[in-house]
């Protein structure tokens, strides 16, 4: 290593020694009669003319890639806080074209403006306050309205959501998601417990909290359309991330440590398939994170139903506690009464089924106990 460095040292000295004697040299010729004769390149007009050419073909070649790429844009917002989302991205990205477009149209310019031609003085401004205050302060003022709009966008869609909001929760594992809804009784998402997590009760669902009696569990996620939906996310292993692409929703899922996300859809899955001509479009919901090898897999169908239809999607669910009666004995004894009618709304209606049904049911209500 020592070696290495007193090696670099060298060179580098060596660099340095010949960058002084070049300047030595510009220097010398720039200290000659001004008017003397000196030979230009006969490339210079080229240069110049190249310049204008690179900026006309140049924004034709970016118009064209932005024309072409547009089908692959973001899909169509499906959202509320999508349209808005995307109306300040396209705004931002208006301004920061705009600014683009104009400086480096000036600077081609005035590169074929100004090329060297002979007997043309060069005019130096050491200081103008009114230019350092005009490119100053207007950046200055477009920054800070961009950054107030997007930090606005970003409260409103993180902030406390309406009372009415359908709570959903979402937990990201090696994997694949697991989706809690808050059943149809009290509609209050019950507690979970990661000590409480076994074979059967993936999420651990804590069944010492009474919110917890009507909850069921899906493979697939049903949203209303039009109603506030609000998304408690977690993560078991790794860091996920909860990803809707048309409904513009996107927010990590870390372990330990819970979030959240609240939208309202504006499109059903029906309405979007009409709209892009897809018999069989599927809204899904991605994890945007690697994390792990089967990264590329994690992904579950999401429905937008009108209300009406998600209303009768939920009462045809069943309970987490109606399917895996065992549970009964994880209830605290105050609270068994409350949690029994769930197990009993197992039991089929009619008499016949009743009776060859309602001794194994009594023997586990019994063996709870």
């Amino acid at each position: 290593m020592t070696y290495l460095i007193g090696l670099l040292s060298v060179v580098f000295l060596v660099l340095a020694i010949m960058i002084v004697n070049k300047s030595m040299a510009l220097s010398k010729g720039i200290q000659k009669d001004s008017e003397s004769e000196v030979p230009v390149d006969g490339a210079n007009n080229l240069n110049a003319v190249g310049m204008v050419l690179f900026l006309v073909l140049g924004s034709i070649g970016a118009a064209w890639s932005f024309l072409h790429s547009q089908p692959d844009f973001l899909p169509v917002a499906a959202s509320e806080h999508g349209l808005i989302t995307d109306r300040m991205f396209w705004i931002s990205m208006g301004i920061i074209t705009f600014a683009f477009f104009v400086t480096n149209a000036l600077l081609f310019i005035f590169a074929f403006r100004y090329r060297w031609k002979k007997n043309n003085v060069a005019v130096f401004y050491p200081v103008n306050h009114k230019l350092e205050l005009i490119w100053t302060v207007i950046p200055a003022i477009v920054m800070a309205v961009l950054v107030f709009t997007g930090w606005r966008t970003w409260r409103d869609i993180t902030s406390k959501a309406p009372e009415n909001a359908v709570v959903i929760e979402v937990t990201g594992h090696q994997f694949g998601w697991y989706v809690r809804y808050s059943g149809n009784d009290d509609s209050k998402l019950g507690n979970y417990n990661y000590k409480l997590i076994d074979d059967t009760n993936n999420i651990g669902i804590d069944y010492t909290d009474q919110n917890s009696f009507d909850d069921f569990t899906a493979n697939e996620m049903h949203i209303p359309k039009g109603v506030p939906v609000l998304l408690k996310i977690h993560a078991q292993d790794v860091l996920h991330s909860v990803y809707l692409p048309y409904q513009r929703v996107k927010m990590d899922a870390v372990p330990g440590m819970p979030t959240k996300f609240w939208f309202v859809a504006n499109k059903s899955t029906e309405e979007m398939r009409y709209e892009l001509g897809k018999a069989d479009f599927n809204y899904k919901l991605n994890c945007t994170e690697i994390c792990g090898r089967g990264h590329f897999g994690m992904a579950i169908t999401v429905f937008v139903d009108e209300p009406e239809d998600y209303a009768a999607w939920c009462k045809q669910q069943k309970p987490f506690l109606t399917q895996n009666p065992t549970y009964l004995a994880k209830v605290p004894e105050n609270l068994k009464a409350k949690a029994g009618k769930y197990i009993e709304a197992a039991a089929p209606a009619d008499s016949s089924t009743a009776e060859t049904e309602a001794a194994p049911v009594a023997g586990t209500s019994s063996a709870l106990r």
